[in-house]
């Protein structure tokens, strides 16, 4: 309602009712104009009813919202259901257009202005999170692996001679994918062990650089957040190296976002040497549903470049999503969860840590990496050498998601390249042991039942091994005590249990 509307109601309400209702839209009304005026999260997160009056608004700049608007084309913004228009807020136009995935939509307004709304907060939570002399950003609507190969496809311009990818290994499918389909040849560069972490052979990388030769590789294709034992790469002397060499450097950063280690590492690296772009997940770093990324980089030219090279227009959905996170979060409610998530990066440290002294394991020492922990599993892999699978299946059936075992000896093909030891980041780890992550938006209660379930889980085993030398007697075991849902669930077959397990793992 504009101030004709109020004027109209005061002859059917007494005028001081209106002027009150009046002045409470015009609070919502000035939250969205800041938003607007300086393109920042806000301190404070919104209510839902300015949430919604500002999509509202958005949505209704949009022609396929016109009244009486009289669409002709092959895409006017038609949807079938309203269900599903409702779904979306009624932007169903998308982002982009044919030739730039950050193009203004001339009968689209109000999506294209979420669009650069949305990007602008993102930048701004970038820089809050570490990295604060990034220069551009954009919200792409594919994951972190199809990112990155649109980060390799936009270099393939830069240098047609190149063929290969330098790549300090990490055991993630995806990342490897990203360079197989953008068309080039993965060059994997095999971690040293210091201690117990993994760390990156730089002289490796810098002897085969000169081996291919510069101009023959793309770039090198560098990680942050990863499991433990392995640690995020040495980000600075790999920038150094890039920018002695003049090749571009391409960083994985998933799900870095919620750690100051990792942004720090980025925007030192970009200090010192050469980051063109990195890359991170929406759905590991904000909590949003799983189909965007954020690229970004140093060069806003570089950046506009990579923008340019989506094919097509693209979905709103994944932009839709951060910018109602954001807003509903604001910067302090973001920042309040990061400092949450580092606090209980050591809470699950001191348990794990107790849990392991109990059993004659030990948390293994990777002060490296600022989200991932690693307990070694050698007394079960002495015993059996399907005790260590057994034991992840034994948790999956408990319910307890995103941790995993891994096991010595484990082979992987993947697009035609065999890994040793996948999953270890490396051929002969010394030992097999299992991962936990403290992730945003976990809580102190996950930490609790976690413990509380791995220890029966390594009861039960043990008390198995004291009984018989087969492992795959923990499913008839005889359970007498503590009889409830998740030991029913020790009871489901043993090999489909295996066979779910390692599906949910890879």
């Amino acid at each position: 309602m504009n101030r004709e509307s109020f004027a109209a109601g005061e002859r059917l309400v007494s005028p001081a009712y209106v002027r009150q209702g009046c002045e409470a839209r015009r609070s919502h009304e000035h939250l969205i104009r800041q938003l607007l005026e300086k393109g920042k999260c806000p301190e404070d997160g919104w209510d839902e009813s300015t949430l919604e009056l500002f999509l509202h608004e958005l949505a209704i700049m949009d022609s396929n919202n016109f009244l009486g608007n009289c669409g002709v084309g092959e895409r006017e913004g038609r949807v079938a259901s309203s269900l599903v228009a409702r779904r979306h807020y009624r932007f169903i136009h998308g982002i982009g257009r044919s030739g730039d995935i950050a193009a203004v939509q001339p009968k689209a307004a109000g999506s294209s202005l979420l669009n650069k709304i949305t990007n602008s907060l993102v930048l701004d939570i970038i820089k809050l999170a570490g990295v604060h002399t990034v220069a551009n950003c954009f919200v792409v609507p594919v994951a972190t692996g199809m990112s990155l190969t649109l980060c390799f496809l936009t270099l393939r311009h830069k240098r047609p001679k190149a063929k290969y990818i330098i790549w300090p290994r990490i055991d993630q499918k995806s990342c490897f994918k990203s360079m197989i389909t953008a068309g080039f040849e993965p060059v994997v560069i095999e971690n040293v062990l210091e201690g117990d972490e993994l760390r990156t052979d730089l002289k490796a990388v810098e002897t085969k650089l000169q081996e291919l030769g510069p101009d023959n590789v793309l770039c090198i294709h560098s990680t942050t957040s990863c499991f433990a034992p392995r640690v995020p790469d040495r980000l600075e002397e790999l920038a150094v190296i890039c920018a002695n060499y003049d090749i571009p450097h391409i960083v994985n950063n998933a799900y870095g976002v919620q750690s100051s280690k990792c942004m720090h590492l980025i925007q030192q690296g970009a200090r010192v040497g050469r980051i063109d772009a990195f890359v991170q997940s929406l759905d590991k770093n904000f909590m949003v549903p799983v189909g965007g990324a954020i690229i970004a980089g140093f060069n806003d030219a570089f950046i506009q470049e990579i923008s340019k090279m989506y094919p097509g227009r693209a979905s709103a959905s994944p932009s839709l999503d951060i910018l109602i996170t954001l807003l509903s979060l604001g910067s302090n409610g973001y920042k309040k969860l990061l400092k949450e998530r580092k606090e209980l990066f050591s809470y699950l440290s001191n348990q794990l840590k107790k849990l392991s002294e109990a059993y004659n394991e030990r948390l293994l020492h990777t002060p490296r990496n600022p989200i991932s922990l690693a307990v070694t599993l050698k007394t079960l892999d002495e015993y059996h050498d399907k005790a260590v699978t057994q034991l992840g299946s034994m948790l999956f059936t408990r319910q307890v998601s995103g941790a995993r075992v891994v096991p010595l000896g484990s082979v992987q093909t993947v697009s035609g390249y065999t890994f040793r030891g996948f999953m270890s980041h490396t051929n002969n780890y010394p030992c097999a042991y299992l991962n936990a992550a403290s992730a945003i938006g976990m809580k102190m209660q996950d930490v609790d039942l976690f413990v509380k379930r791995l220890d029966k889980c390594l009861k039960t085993v043990r008390k198995v091994q004291n009984k018989d030398s087969d492992v795959s007697g923990v499913d008839n075991y005889d359970k007498t005590e503590d009889v409830d849902i998740e030991e029913m669930a020790l009871k489901l077959d043993n090999n489909v249990l295996l066979d779910t397990y390692k599906d949910a793992s890879s």
